[in-house]
């Protein structure tokens, strides 16, 4: 209420009824609103980094340059099987509501490649297999899926059966803000379905 004819909002005491108080109070303090986007952020995790190795027997690929060994950069290659890893992963995806698959590149090799098209994920596991032997016989592979839930995310998957020995031979960073309880799905499928070594 104002006694000019104005937009400016005067405080209760230069007139005014308890509910004008209240009015003011709320017009002039936007704290409630603040508290609500808090609590909203507080539901989603924001740009995440997820490292994992396999709990399977592997050995060490010494590198051909000395200095290389002296400084620690030989490889290790992992026995594991990277279609089925690739597979159980994007099942992971699947059940934490990621829906759209852009791209499968394998040793370099663009096997998928929709970033304009919405591919439905599950259909896309479905026809996995068509992709098995070039899968099967690569050391490494990137998947890249899209969640679009309350807020976009990109999940950026490296698989690699050789790595070097400071490196992970499961590299996930998921762009973007994701849903606590989406990520929870996601972690609990993979540490159930998957053996795992670490995590970081």
């Amino acid at each position: 209420m104002s006694r000019y004819d104005s937009t400016f909002r005067e405080p209760p005491w230069v007139m005014g009824s308890p509910k004008e108080v209240m009015d003011w109070v709320n017009a002039s303090h936007p704290s409630r609103k603040d508290e609500s986007k808090i609590d909203k952020d507080k539901n989603f995790l924001k740009n995440l980094h997820i490292k994992f190795d396999f709990n399977v027997d592997h050995k060490e690929i010494k590198s051909s340059c000395i200095f290389c060994r002296i400084i620690g950069l030989n490889k290790i290659e992992e026995d594991f099987e990277l279609y089925s890893t690739s597979e159980l992963i994007l099942r992971g995806l699947a059940k934490a509501k990621f829906r759209n698959l852009s791209k499968i590149v394998v040793d370099g090799k663009k096997l998928y490649d929709h970033p304009e098209i919405k591919s439905d994920l599950r259909k896309t596991i479905d026809d996995f297999s068509s992709f098995s032997e070039q899968i099967k016989t690569g050391n490494n592979i990137e998947i890249i899926a899209i969640l679009a839930d309350i807020e976009k995310a990109t999940a950026d998957i490296k698989i690699n059966k050789i790595h070097g020995k400071k490196e992970h031979s499961v590299n996930i960073q998921i762009k973007g803000k994701i849903r606590k309880d989406i990520y929870h799905t996601f972690l609990n499928y993979i540490n159930e379905k998957i053996g795992l070594k670490g995590e970081n």
